[in-house]
Order: structure tokens, then C-alpha cells, then sequence
């Protein structure tokens, strides 16, 4: 063979190898579809899917979680998450659908803390407290994503000293992972370079029937909890820690999630009725434990949740009432979903140092993690 011939066959060769690359990257490239600009800022839904069929679609705006489809005993798939089809409903305001939810993630008593000494002042946006960051928390922002597949996406923000009215700049990582063992991941982590708090979590709105079945009440629910974090009447822990023993917050052993919901009637329209309370879970902090398992008895779908932070806010959709149309057009009405928010304690910043309460406060020093598994079966 001559030169030029060894020299075409090379060239050939190289062609092939640079189109299989090609193949490869645009297979990684499938699952990334343009959603819209917010702020200046291109915003995508990304896809993440396993060979099980279950498909995940996540946006970098909020960093939310916008659908998970996953099959029944008989390989019927549902999406069973709440959520919206576009991105302009999103942006038109909604209950925290899949966000993530930062920098503080639940309730501040009055917005205000102290750390260190001084005095900080948040917005009031659940009046008279802080909720879940601010008026444009983590879960409002456009985050940017430093790596994509079929299978993972890795997301980045960083919260400037000052914003929302939090101390000090905190640089946040969200990696979202799909297995082929019916397991979504979470991994949630920060660092600061000066003293801040912070408490991140997803806040998905769960509907294992489909996210356009209807209400959850009939759903078995049961919580690796003893005791729980009672509130005062706008929904800030008193600082003790109670057992659930004899009350209706005893889900120790699987029962449905409406068979004593109507012991929790609520007051009026700040107070609709229904869970919303955290609970301490058995097992240490930044141990990966069992938090909750959920059954839909029906489709035969079972969730269950592990994380490796001490608590979960159980929240049973109590506020939707009927004004959100979300995907299909689906009317969202009252207990039509279920949260499991993995989390520090609710105004643990006023709180701190209390026998039984787990600090808020990340220095430089230090590291914030926080990892959530949902996994799926059916029974």
C-alpha cells in the first residue's frame, strides 16, 4: 500500500471516529430542549430517562423538577408530579411546584434572625413570617448548568451577599441523577465564604395516581418519625418536640393519608385544614435513612423517600384550591397532591442551641449537604 493510500485510509478513519463522537454528543444533547428567557437569560427543560422507561424532565429555572413519569404494576406510565406544560405559567406565580427552594427553605418567624450578634430583617411574603427564601427565592432564578446527560444534570447558583436580605454570598450545586433502578437522586450542597444559613429543599407536589387523578387522601402513608415539631397558629414551631402518640399525626404504622385529616380542620383561609407540620425522623443527621414510604393501592406505586437531613414537612396541598390549571389543563384542587420536604426544622435560626434542634448556620469552614432518594416500585 502506497503513501497516499495509507494516508486516505487514515483520513477515513478519522472521519469515522469524529462522526461516532458526534453521534455520542448529540445523543447527550437529546434530552435539551429551549423553554424560553427569563431575565436576559436562556432557560431550558432538560430530559433525563432510564431503560425502565421512567422519564424526569427538569428545568434550570428554579431548578424544578416539572415532570416524572413512572410505570404501574401493569406498565401504565403517569407523570406524578404537579406542574405546568410551559414555562410562562411558572413564571406567572404557582405554590413551589418541583422547586428547589432556598436560601432558607419554610418558615421565619417574623423575618428576622441574628447571627453573630447582628440583627437580619427577610421579607414577610407569608405574613407575618418569612417563607421558603423570599419574595424571589432559589426558586425563581436561573440557574446555570454546568453538565447535562440523559441521565444527570448538574446546576449551579450563586446568591449574592445581601440578596433577599441573607448575609453573605452562598455559591449552591444541584445535581439531579435518574438510575436504572427506578431511583431519582438529589444532591443538594453550598459553600460561603462568610457566615450564612441556609436549608435547601425540593418541594415537589406528589400525586402517585397521576398528576390528574384527582385527590390523594387514600394514599398509605408512613413516616419513620416518633415525634414532630408542633406550631403556633401561623405555622411556627413553639421550640418543643412531641411525640405523635394519640395524635392524628401518628403515621408510625402505614395508614391512609385522609383517615384523620379532618382532626386538623384548620381556621379560616390562612388555615385550610389538612397536614402541614414537620417531623423529626429517627436516625442521625447526614445518615441516609428511610424518611417515608407512600402506596397509591390503586395503580400499585410505591415511593419511598431516604434523605440524610433530620426532618420532613408533610404537606397535603391544603392551599390549592381550583384557581391553578396546570398540565393538560388539569384543575388543581385541594389535597390534590402531597409534599415530602426533606429539611432542617423550620425557624431553626431561633432556635438554636435548643436541645434537639439542628443548626442552620453554615461557615466558612464548614459544608452544606443535603441528599434526597426517591425510589419506585410497585406492589
Amino acid at each position: 500500500m502506497d503513501f497516499s493510500v495509507q494516508l486516505l485510509a487514515g483520513l477515513s478513519l478519522l472521519m469515522i471516529f469524529g462522526l461516532i463522537n458526534n453521534i455520542q454528543a448529540d445523543h447527550h444533547e437529546m434530552g435539551k430542549t429551549k423553554w424560553g428567557i427569563v431575565d436576559g437569560e436562556e432557560v431550558y427543560l432538560f430530559t433525563l430517562k432510564n431503560k425502565n422507561g421512567v422519564v424526569a424532565k427538569i428545568t434550570n429555572y428554579g431548578a424544578l423538577l416539572t415532570e416524572l413519569h413512572v410505570p404501574d404494576r401493569d406498565g401504565k406510565i403517569d407523570d406524578i408530579v404537579l406542574g405546568f406544560d410551559n414555562l410562562q405559567d411558572y413564571l406567572s406565580g404557582h405554590p413551589y411546584f418541583g422547586a428547589t427552594v432556598g436560601r432558607v427553605a419554610n418558615r421565619i418567624a417574623k423575618g428576622k434572625f441574628r447571627l453573630d450578634g447582628k440583627e437580619y430583617t427577610l421579607a414577610t411574603n407569608n405574613a407575618p413570617n418569612h417563607l421558603h427564601g423570599g419574595e424571589k427565592g432559589f426558586d425563581k432564578q436561573v440557574w446555570s448548568v454546568k453538565s447535562a446527560n440523559t441521565h444527570r444534570i448538574e446546576m449551579t447558583y450563586t446568591s449574592a451577599d445581601g440578596e433577599e436580605g441573607y448575609p453573605g454570598q452562598l455559591v449552591t450545586t444541584v445535581v439531579y441523577s435518574l438510575a436504572d433502578n427506578d431511583t431519582l437522586r438529589i444532591d443538594m450542597s453550598a459553600s460561603a465564604q462568610t457566615p450564612t444559613i441556609v436549608n435547601i429543599v425540593n418541594h415537589s407536589y406528589w400525586n402517585l395516581a397521576g398528576h390528574d387523578s384527582g385527590n390523594i387522601l387514600d394514599h398509605q402513608l408512613q413516616l419513620n418519625a416518633q415525634s414532630y415539631t408542633p406550631v403556633d397558629q401561623t405555622f411556627i414551631p413553639t421550640g418543643n418536640i412531641d411525640t405523635v402518640k394519640n395524635t392524628p399525626f401518628d403515621f408510625t404504622q402505614s395508614k391512609k393519608i385522609g383517615q384523620d385529616i379532618e382532626q386538623l380542620p384548620g381556621n379560616g383561609k390562612d388555615d385550610p385544614g389538612g397536614y402541614d407540620i414537620n417531623f423529626v425522623l429517627a436516625g442521625e443527621l447526614g445518615q441516609m435513612r428511610l424518611a417515608a414510604k407512600v402506596k397509591d393501592t390503586d395503580s400499585g406505586r410505591v415511593m419511598e423517600v431516604h434523605t440524610t437531613d433530620p426532618g420532613v414537612q408533610f404537606y397535603t396541598g391544603n392551599f390549592l384550591d381550583g384557581s391553578i390549571k396546570g398540565k393538560n389543563g388539569t384543575t388543581y384542587q385541594k389535597h390534590a397532591a402531597f409534599c415530602l420536604e426533606t429539611q432542617k426544622y423550620p425557624d431553626s435560626i431561633n432556635k438554636e442551641g435548643k436541645e434537639g434542634w439542628h443548626s442552620v448556620i453554615l461557615r466558612p469552614s464548614g459544608s452544606y449537604v443535603h441528599t434526597d432518594l426517591y425510589k419506585f416500585y410497585t406492589e
